[in-house]
């Protein structure tokens, strides 16, 4: 099989070679791809749990309206810049 890559893909490869992490191009593409065929992006189970904690903290009242997550930036900003 013949790829073509963009010129800036090809060259982390070489540098990933040059720097020892592999021995070939083919093989740092083959471990690449290799690695992720294991991840499924579509598989977002991994996720819920925290979704699941963030909206009980929000039902427990734990969260910020955005006006008040703006003021507060503001009051950094503005402090950063008295500094």
């Amino acid at each position: 099989m013949t790829i073509t890559l963009p010129r800036e893909q090809q060259e982390w490869l070489e540098a990933q070679v040059a720097a020892g992490h592999y021995d070939s191009v083919e093989q740092a593409v083959a471990s690449i791809v290799a690695e992720h065929m294991h991840c499924d992006v579509d598989d977002l189970s991994w996720a819920k749990p925290l979704v699941d904690e963030r909206l009980a903290s929000i039902a427990q009242g734990e969260a910020l309206t955005l006006e008040e997550h703006r003021r507060r930036i503001e009051e950094k900003l503005a402090a950063l810049r008295r500094a």
